[in-house]
């Protein structure tokens, strides 16, 4: 018990950007999934504030949309265009981003949007990751 208690400890002093990459790393390595229990506990043993304890409950139904890069056969051009369509941004912060890739290109989207963003940008040319 007193090792699960150090744990929590730690887990304490964590951010929730470090408690997500915690629980991503702990699913890879046992090869499980974060059902809703685990998603839910570790940010209230975190002690994030509120806002942030909800927004990691519902981690699946929002995604950050992550630029990785432009693909090697993709078309950087194209990939401006779709990140300044998408994200609302002019086209010298578009270029910006692609060009400072990886960098977020949204962040909080639903799964729904997210999907299609990632389609979109793929098409475009561009290595999509949601975070």
């Amino acid at each position: 018990m007193a090792k699960i208690n150090d744990l929590i400890e730690q887990i304490k002093g964590l951010t929730v950007v470090e408690v997500s990459e915690l629980v991503k790393a702990l699913e890879e390595e046992f090869g499980v999934s974060a059902a809703a229990p685990v998603a839910v506990a570790a940010p209230a043993a975190a002690g994030a504030p509120a806002a942030a304890q909800e927004a990691a409950s519902e981690a699946k139904a929002a995604y950050n949309v992550v630029l990785k890069g432009v693909k090697a056969d993709g078309n950087k051009i194209a990939v401006i265009k779709a990140v300044k369509e998408l994200s609302g941004l002019g086209l010298s912060e578009s270029k910006a981003l692609v060009e400072g890739a990886p960098k977020t290109v949204k962040e909080n989207v639903p799964t729904e949007e997210a999907k299609s963003m990632q389609k979109k940008l793929e098409e475009a040319g561009a290595e999509i990751e949601l975070a």
